[in-house]
């Protein structure tokens, strides 16, 4: 594996700075070629370092950059990028936007200020409108990549399609498909459901030759394993993703309370493995696509695995494809 370097804003985290330095000694102790730049209040970093990683600090594999301020989930987005110029957010993504040799961000902070932030600092040419990826565990034991979560909520039938070449690009990348295949989310199966803008979407899913489009898929079929690439817009992709995150925590509580009051210990275990499929720490962050750079918004309660297992997608797409290096999820 060829060196990289990926920058981390250490704010944010509803855990605090501690944990996301700690995730990030865990990955530089688990990818050797990795190299970090560590973007916060830089008293605070080194004394969350490890002993490990105050060596990384040492042989130069860990950097810091001094950010005396951070955004908040209480800040206007828009307004922090310029009133907070000196934010671990802004700092982070500006040195992405100037220094070749770092690949990708990461950060735990403000979802909308991170997303108007790649906007300004990392919009293409073509200034395509963005969209927020989120990889979801599929009935089949693959997974579906939905596609807008939350970056986009008022779409055209255009940004749709450009979301799907987004989406499709993303999916080749991280699991190796070759022909991803695309569905629509909608309110009927039938091409004739929906609002004007999925109807018309549909249309030009159906007809775009360099998309593997299988048509439209319900909210009940959204997990089913029907599909790789789930496209909607920003609202209702939102709110399926909070649907999901929601009736799986509540099944998963029910289950446990189920267990306690009989004292059957197998559904414990039931719990857990449900717990291990839809525990979203696990899987990594979401991206925002359709910026020059790979940019990754983790949850807020995010723990230290979730820092290494985002690191580790970002890197699987550079070192099995190089799609980022080619710009595929930027120009779609």
């Amino acid at each position: 594996m060829d060196a990289y370097r990926i920058v981390i804003d250490t704010e944010g985290s509803d855990k605090g700075a501690a944990t996301i330095v700690k995730g990030a000694c865990l990955a530089l102790e688990k990818y050797e070629a990795l190299n970090l730049t560590l973007v916060g209040k830089e008293e605070c970093i080194k004394e969350y370092l490890t002993e490990a990683g105050a060596h990384y600090l040492t042989d130069g594999r860990l950097e810091i950059i001094h950010a005396s301020d951070a955004i908040t989930n209480y800040d206007s987005p828009a307004k922090a990028l310029f009133e907070k110029p000196d934010s671990s957010l802004v700092r982070a993504l500006s040195a992405l936007s100037t220094r070749d040799d770092l690949l990708g961000v990461i950060s735990a902070g403000n979802t909308g200020a991170l997303i108007a932030g790649a906007m300004r600092f990392l919009s293409t040419p073509e200034r395509t409108r963005p969209a927020l990826a989120v990889p979801l565990p599929a009935e089949n034991g693959g997974t579906t990549c939905l596609v807008d979560t939350g970056a986009t909520v008022d779409c055209t039938a255009q940004m749709l399609l450009h979301f799907a070449r987004l989406g499709t690009a993303f999916m080749s990348a991280l699991h190796n498909i070759e022909a991803p295949r695309v569905a629509l989310l909608s309110n009927g199966s039938e091409p004739t459901k929906g609002n004007a803008v999925v109807k018309e979407a549909h249309l030009l899913l159906d007809e775009a030759a360099d998309i593997n489009f299988v048509g439209n898929v319900e909210g009940t079929n959204a997990l089913s394993g029907a599909c790789d690439v789930l496209v909607a817009d920003g609202f209702a992709g939102n709110m399926l993703l909070k649907t999901t995150e929601g009736t799986a925590r509540r099944l998963i509580t029910d289950i446990v309370k189920y267990a306690k009051s009989t004292g059957e210990e197998k559904y414990m275990h039931l719990a857990g493995y449900l717990k291990s499929l839809y525990d979203f720490n696990s899987m990594g962050g979401a991206v925002i696509l359709g910026v020059r750079k790979p940019t990754f918004k983790i949850h807020g309660s995010s723990n230290e695995q979730t820092v290494v297992n985002t690191v580790g997608m970002l890197l699987d797409m550079f070192e099995n494809t190089g799609v980022f290096k080619k710009g595929e999820l930027a120009a779609k």
